[in-house]
């Protein structure tokens, strides 16, 4: 870990998973579809109770949208960063 990632990780903007993920029930309760969810699911619920509530303004719910947004792009880095090595460890391989 660099000293980056323990000053972001200490003033809480590292990547080190949400604080409380969904479970399960809350997640069937929340009646969101199988792909969504994810580890980022703790942030879609809230996302998703905000727009009908707001009549699906676009600009009433960006804080709970940016954070979801933020949260699945962080993912999709580790999942990168994940492929990278793994062909790293690999050359010449097909991944799948």
């Amino acid at each position: 870990m660099t000293v980056t990632e323990t000053l972001k990780d200490a003033v809480g903007l590292g990547h080190g998973g949400p604080s409380t993920p969904a479970t399960r029930q809350e997640m069937s309760d929340a009646k969101l579809p199988l792909a969504y969810r994810d580890s980022c699911a703790h942030l879609l619920i809230p996302l998703n109770k905000c727009r009908p509530a707001n009549w699906y303004l676009p600009w009433k719910c960006e804080d709970e949208r940016h954070s979801y947004e933020k949260c699945q792009y962080e993912e999709f880095k580790l999942r990168v960063k994940k492929m990278e090595e793994l062909k790293a460890q690999n050359p010449g391989q097909r991944s799948n």
